[in-house]
């Protein structure tokens, strides 16, 4: 028999394959969508309608959290400024998994684990330190056996809305620098 096991979803692409992963490894993922470091309002409700739209496709269950984006901001009041795969980001890390690992708790869930560990951009191992605070935590990496590349595939298969930078308003700002920077062209590269 299928063990439960509350999965933390950031989105619906990191979800599709980790879903598949997971019952492949004898468990019965029970969806949960806090995430309240998204940023806008907007762009986390897109995210959780995707997120929607697999697990009406997988027939499972899907809790959405409290969002309180406020409460995140506390969290990472003083990290601003760091880089994107700062120490800002083990502060997200750790506020989404305590909100897992709570919920799991509230509800008799023995398990949980997190769909962040399938991104490339993100490190599983970091991740899983935050997570092992936790006794009920599963550190799997999602990324590994092509579960990147699954899920790439499976949300063009489902035609699922895909992001375009990690969350929170200081992923998006680094985003827009990055792309201000490629739009405008150097000298050496404007042709005559």
């Amino acid at each position: 028999m299928a063990k439960d096991l509350l999965l933390h979803c950031c989105c619906g692409p990191c979800s599709t394959s980790s879903i598949l992963r997971l019952q492949q490894e004898g468990f019965n993922p029970i969806l949960f969508f806090g995430n309240s470091n998204i940023y806008p309002a907007s762009e986390a409700q897109k995210r959780y309608d995707a997120l929607r739209r697999v697990a009406d496709y997988h027939h499972l269950e899907l809790i959405h959290g409290d969002y309180d984006h406020t409460s995140w901001l506390t969290q990472v009041k003083g990290f601003e400024k760091e880089p994107e795969k700062g120490k800002r980001c083990d502060l997200c890390f750790a506020y989404n998994l305590q909100e897992a690992a709570t919920e799991a708790q509230k509800r008799g869930i023995s398990y949980f684990s997190t769909t962040l560990s399938v991104s490339p951009h993100k490190s599983s191992i970091r991740i899983f330190s935050v997570g092992e605070r936790h006794d009920q935590f599963v550190p799997i990496d999602f990324k590994k056996k092509g579960g990147y590349q699954q899920s790439i595939a499976l949300s063009k298969e489902l035609d699922l809305y895909r992001q375009d930078y990690c969350g929170c308003e200081f992923s998006l700002a680094e985003k827009n620098k990055r792309n201000r920077h490629h739009s405008h062209p150097t000298e050496h590269s404007i042709q005559r």
